[in-house]
């Protein structure tokens, strides 16, 4: 009765303001009944590195002694704010208990509670919100507000979940305001919460805010990559700039207000490469356990890199791997860590996170790379042409592959531009290898599949081949065998013409061989498309949806940092949507912040590193023109590329034309959960189209990103007009799916397969050799020397796996799939409830991933090299915490 009463009450409109007698003054004081009010805070110092900041605290202390305390105000739902009627009035300031005695000086990060009391005046009903003002000279974040035992409250209690650092008063133009966890579509929001849910949305636009941003403004707007960059260096070190053109289209990152450089008012100045302190939302950089490990991950990685390097000057081959045992003693030898109770038992007692993680519990050897999965087995079954292929399907880049539909392969290049670029592959190429099978029938039957990189890389060939790079487009075809494994059939290796590009590519076609020179031969052919396949992985598969390395990154990273500034800048944090979508944006806007100071910068680790050197990011920018959001749905892209047909009696309406797509399997029960969960979720607070279409925050969101976040496709016929719920449930399900299930399939996979370059190599650094060359006869003499010296050279090596290693691991504070950083995220029990079946769900298929693996027929899901395919686990049931190079699990958001 109570909790319908508060419901129904919360909706009334406040009474106009009428003069009162001195009658009725006296009247209402005596009527008038205050209750005290009991609340707990839970905050956490401010610390550097793990380091508590000891002089910051003592002055807080002193601050405290003083009477410049923290101090907060509950806002009433109920009675109006007499200087503004539109707000809710104010009640006590009420301030933190035993702050003096509560805050210690410690060298670990942790939260502490604090006692509030508020006195509070029943009439105003259920505080709607509060305000807090922070009188101590330093920050601290704010966690959770409770209060407890609250007359109509949930469970007894209301809660407001805050998670936000909370700098000195005077770093604010506005109060800083934090909700209860009910969630309000914006016409159902209490007319006393309407201005200050406005208001919040205006000060994180920081429409007024010029200049370059500091670290405690929360400004939440858009630029263009034109930090990646510097110019002043010289025209070497200029790069151009993405977004904002047709040449050059690219989603949009965050603002950052730092000046133009002195040579090239387009382009953003740069930090100095050792300062990490590059300006995002102060709310979305790394916690300090996540930052910890970061440092920690880094500085390892750093002298695993230098030790190598510093015994290969006494080398007689300087920056080459003689063999492949070089490579291998990467991993062996040196000190084995101790592995089990008694290593945790002294990482517990050590208080600093980021020297608790460099004495890890996985086993691993002192200032050596731990061992990559794909060796674990075998020092050589990398080398097999079913694990060349199963990786298509199961390694860290299985979303390319596509079936052919047409034989010779075609090309979709401008022919007036780049002249014949179809295939020059032909029958007599790969029927002798089909198992007695005719390309008619393969075809027919759906049995041929290509990895086609052929059109992404031909226009940039010229350009990428005048560095130190020697590469070629490559197309790779591959029949579906009886037992459901893939077998190679041949790999295309493509020039542009010495004449010009217009006069089309030049080829040459390699067919699969075991032994002698053909068979060496052969190797290198894979290598080469293994190359192409990296920079892919790199460039669009992570970064482009992060553009990963490069171009994977693109499919992850990039195009989801537009959402979450739109999110921030037009959803109020009380609306159903923003809570569904805010965990999965968690750390997106750091790590992509990093990336752009270190990795994807010019003269950075990804330049260095991936094939396409200084044309890596523009590459990426060609590729984001024909990226499609509607796509990115897991069941249409299994259909786009031909690795699925239509089926309306399946869950997800389509089939697999490979059965054993460990990918595709494990990704299309974990999407179907992921909009299961969005459905009944939606469908609570939208019970209708109307609803959606009349949603003003819901419009003005989806407006923005299209014409702000992604202005440069905004024309696009594919966008969903978003005026019916199916629209919104489907763009949410692609969100989630992108931010966690995606990107852990094309992230986490890198260390366990790329960990050991030579399987994927990044760079390649000559021609397939010819007969009479130096080269031919040195890949007569030994296979491994020539194999070595084509692919990825010592430093490079060393730099990548030291890059892939941090990005590989799991941080010690991640949060998984089904997981929630508070249990009263919302006040719905509904929501609640879905959720909870959601997390079920998740459980279920965790069992079945399990099952798959060991069931010996599914020889994808293993393959030669004997690793279970555990990067879409979600990991839902593990709260343990430990992080690290796992293989397996699926955070909530894009985070490393």
């Amino acid at each position: 009765m109570i909790h319908t009463h508060i419901a129904e009450i919360l909706c009334v409109k406040p009474k106009t303001k009428k003069t009162k007698t001195m009658e009725e003054d006296v009247k209402n004081k005596k009527t008038k009944k205050t209750m005290k009010i009991e609340g707990e805070v839970v905050v956490m110092k401010k610390n550097l590195l793990d380091f508590k900041d000891t002089m910051a605290s003592l002055l807080d202390r002193i601050h405290e002694l003083l009477g410049r305390r923290v101090s907060l105000h509950l806002i009433s739902s109920l009675q109006p704010d007499p200087a503004n009627e539109k707000r809710g009035r104010l009640g006590k300031a009420a301030h933190l208990e035993k702050w003096v005695t509560k805050i210690k000086t410690s060298v670990t990060a942790e939260e502490t509670a604090f006692g509030v009391t508020f006195d509070w005046d029943e009439s105003m009903g259920p505080p709607a919100a509060f305000v807090i003002k922070n009188h101590h000279r330093s920050q601290f974040y704010l966690k959770s507000l409770t209060l407890r035992n609250f007359p109509g409250g949930e469970g007894g209690a209301i809660h407001f979940v805050c998670n936000s650092w909370i700098y000195p008063s005077h770093r604010y133009r506005s109060d800083r305001v934090f909700f209860s966890n009910k969630a309000y579509l914006p016409s159902e929001t209490p007319e006393l919460v309407k201005e200050l849910r406005e208001q919040e949305l205006k000060n994180l636009r920081g429409e007024e805010k010029g200049g370059e941003l500091k670290e405690w403004d929360r400004v939440y707007d858009y630029a263009y990559y034109n930090d990646l960059g510097a110019p002043d260096k010289g025209p070497d070190s200029a790069r151009p700039v993405l977004g904002g053109s047709l040449e050059f289209p690219y989603p949009r990152r965050g603002k950052t207000g730092r000046k133009p450089t002195k040579s090239d008012p387009k382009s953003e100045s740069r930090l100095a490469l050792l300062n990490l302190n590059i300006y995002v939302p102060r709310d979305e950089r790394f916690s300090h356990v996540k930052f910890s490990d970061f440092l920690a991950y880094a500085l390892k990685s750093v002298t695993q890199v230098l030790v190598p390097e510093i015994a290969s000057i006494c080398d007689k081959t300087i920056n080459e791997f003689d063999s492949f045992e070089d490579v291998f003693h990467l991993y062996d030898g040196s000190i084995k860590l101790a592995n089990g109770h008694t290593i945790s038992k002294l990482r517990d007692i050590i208080p600093w996170e980021m020297f608790r993680e460099l004495v890890r519990n996985d086993g691993e050897r002192f200032l050596k790379f731990p061992l990559p999965d794909v060796l674990k087995q075998s020092r050589s079954a990398w080398r097999t042409d079913e694990e060349f292929a199963r990786e298509m399907l199961a390694g860290l880049n299985p979303v390319v592959i596509s079936r052919l539909k047409d034989f010779p392969p075609k090309s979709n290049l401008d022919s007036a531009k780049y002249g014949n670029q179809n295939s020059s592959i032909r029958e007599e190429h790969i029927e002798p290898h089909m198992n007695g099978t005719s390309v008619q029938e393969a075809l027919e039957q759906n049995k041929l599949f290509i990895l086609d990189h052929h059109d992404a890389l031909m226009p940039y060939l010229t350009r990428i081949n005048s560095t130190n790079t020697k590469t070629y487009a490559t197309r790779t075809l591959l029949l579906l065998q009886e037992d459901g494994t893939l077998k190679p059939l041949a790999i295309e290796l493509s020039l542009p013409h010495a004449q010009g590009e217009s006069h089309g590519s030049v080829s040459k076609i390699f067919t699969p061989s075991e032994k002698g020179v053909e068979g060496t031969i052969w190797q290198l052919a894979k290598a080469y498309a293994a190359v192409n396949d990296s920079g892919y992985h790199q460039l669009i598969s992570h970064w482009y949806n992060r553009l990963c390395y490069c171009f994977c990154r693109l499919q992850t990273h990039a195009v989801i940092e537009p959402f979450i500034i739109a999110s921030n800048r037009q959803l109020s944090v009380v609306h159903p949507i923003y809570k569904l979508l805010h965990p999965h944006f968690r750390d997106t806007m750091n790590i992509n912040a990093l990336a752009r100071h270190v990795l994807i910068n010019s003269d950075g680790v990804l330049e260095r590193t991936v094939f396409p050197s200084r044309y890596a990011m523009e590459m990426s920018s060609s590729i984001y023109k024909s990226w499609v959001f509607t796509d990115q749905a897991l069941p249409k892209d299994l259909l786009k590329r031909g690795v699925a047909v239509e089926d309306p009696s399946s869950d997800n309406g389509v089939k697999l034309l490979i059965e054993d797509y460990p990918f595709a399997v494990d990704g299309l029960e974990i999407w179907s959960a992921i909009k299961t969960w969005v459905t009944e979720y939606c469908s609570f607070y939208y019970k209708n189209d109307r609803t959606v279409q009349t949603d003003t925050e819901i419009q003005s969101w989806w407006t923005e990103l299209r014409t702000e976040g992604h202005g440069d496709i905004q024309h696009e016929s594919w966008w969903p007009s978003m005026q019916t719920r199916d629209d919104l449930i489907e763009t949410c399900t692609i969100i989630i799916w992108i931010a966690s299930a995606l990107h852990a399939a094309v992230n986490f996979g890198q260390y366990p397969y790329a960990g050991f370059l030579p399987n994927r190599p990044t760079v390649s650094r000559r021609f397939m050799p010819e007969p009479g060359t130096k080269e031919y006869t040195e890949l007569e003499e030994s296979e491994e020397v020539a194999f070595l010296k084509t692919i990825t050279p010592q430093l490079q090596t060393l730099l990548g796996i030291s890059i892939i290693e941090i990005l590989s691991m799991h941080s010690t504070d991640e949060i998984y799939l089904g997981q929630r950083d508070s249990p009263n995220w919302t006040a719905d029990d509904e929501p609640l409830e879905a959720f909870k079946r959601f997390g079920k769900s998740l459980e279920v298929i965790e069992n079945n991933i399990i099952r798959r693996n060991n069931d010996k027929r599914l020889k994808n899901r293993t393959g030669p090299v004997n690793i279970p395919y555990t990067l879409l686990y979600p990991n839902t049931t593990d709260y343990t915490r430990e992080g690290g190079l796992t293989g397996k699990g699926i955070p909530n958001s894009v985070s490393i």
